[in-house]
Parts: C-alpha cells; sequence; structure tokens
C-alpha cells in the first residue's frame, strides 16, 4: 500500500522525506486489472445517470481494464481499498499531446456514492500526488462539468487554483455544460525542466519504497 506523506493543509510543497504523514493513506495502492469490475462499478452511475463524465456509453469491463494498463505504462492509476472494497480510484492522464505538456498532465478522481463524505477523495488526490512528484511532475489539471459542489469543495480543499470555465463545453442529456478548470502546483519550477521518471522504473526506486513503508 501506499500512503500520503503530507498533510493535507501542505499539498504542493516540494518532495522531502522528513515531513510528516497521515497513517490513513496507506489504503491506497496502484490499480491491478482485476480491479477492473470495481472501478466500472463505481464509473457506471456516474456515465448513466449524470453530465459528470461526458460518455454516453458505460465502458466495459474489459475496456476499464485496457484503460487502466494504458495508464499504468507511464503514469500512475490508484485506487483506494478498504477492508477487501474498492471505494475510489485517481489517475493521471496526458492533458495535450504536444511534447511541452508532459510536465503538467490532468487528474481524475471518482469515488463509490457510499463512501462520499469520508475522506476517500483527499486521501487519494493526496497520494497521487505525492506519486506524481516522485515522478517529478511539476503541476496537475483538473476538470469538473458544474454545477458539481462536491468537486468544487474537493478542489478547493487540496490546494487548487482557479483556471476558468469552457462554456458549453459538452453536450449530454438534451442539453449543454460548461466545465470548470483548475491547477495545482506540485513543487517550485526548476530553471530547466526534469526528466520524467516512468512509473514502472519509480516502483524500482528508495522513493518508492519511501512512499510504500508503512
Amino acid at each position: 500500500m501506499l500512503r500520503g506523506k503530507w498533510p493535507i493543509s501542505n499539498i504542493g510543497v516540494d518532495t522531502s522525506p522528513g515531513r510528516p504523514y497521515d497513517a490513513r493513506m496507506n489504503a491506497c495502492r496502484l490499480a491491478r486489472a482485476t480491479d477492473a469490475e470495481a472501478i466500472r462499478d463505481i464509473y457506471a452511475p456516474i456515465v448513466r445517470d449524470t453530465v459528470i463524465s461526458f460518455e454516453y456509453e458505460v465502458p466495459s469491463v474489459a475496456e476499464i481494464a485496457s484503460r487502466v494498463a494504458q495508464v499504468l505504462q507511464t503514469r500512475p492509476w490508484l485506487v483506494y481499498e478498504e477492508a477487501g472494497e474498492i471505494l475510489g480510484y485517481a489517475y493521471a492522464t496526458t492533458f495535450r499531446s504536444r511534447a511541452a505538456y508532459d510536465w503538467g498532465p490532468e487528474v481524475s478522481i471518482y469515488v463509490r456514492s457510499d463512501a462520499q463524505k469520508r475522506g476517500v477523495g483527499q486521501r487519494l488526490y493526496a497520494t497521487l500526488f505525492d506519486v506524481l512528484r516522485g515522478q517529478n511532475y511539476c503541476r496537475v489539471v483538473a476538470g469538473a462539468t458544474m454545477p458539481n459542489e462536491s468537486s468544487e469543495r474537493l478542489h478547493r480543499r487540496m490546494g487548487f487554483q482557479l483556471i476558468g470555465t469552457y462554456p458549453a463545453a459538452g453536450y449530454k442529456f438534451g442539453g449543454w455544460h460548461d466545465v470548470v478548470f483548475w491547477y495545482l502546483p506540485l513543487r517550485s519550477l526548476p530553471e530547466t525542466a526534469p526528466g520524467l521518471i516512468n512509473i514502472n522504473e519509480l516502483v524500482n526506486t528508495a522513493e518508492w519504497e519511501w512512499l510504500r513503508r508503512s
């Protein structure tokens, strides 16, 4: 399991092994292919019943497994597991494909409906950001369809700063919907962009052992 190394209020600081941690983060780990069904079960009602996701059709378990595998080729896909059940997940993907965007991925997070308001989202995000810092990412961006009070609250709590609103960004359920975007600094910007570490390389480093120590 992984755990966040910083209290929620200090999200955005540079990696420092001496900082305190929240031991409750140890419920987070990298996703596996066998998690695909639980992930799909969390995501399905969001696609089917809300405009939070702009997908029209619920993806199959096989499609979810493929998406997880694709993300894990380079970046983290985390799940939050408690008593053997997946309560939420978070991951980082490419924001835009041009190479200069590489240091600022887009992050997404979903929490099972019966596990909300328990801090699962905060712990997932905090741990995801720790891993992304370990990979040398500098910024993350996140978007949410409006209105979405719970998403706005989570991103404000995690220290995200508002970028702006994309009006009528998508069409679903017979209406047009705005999307708000935020960004979060993960570290102080170096003069020269650091080399990025693949997630599959990071898991073999001392930094990863530090992240996962219980």
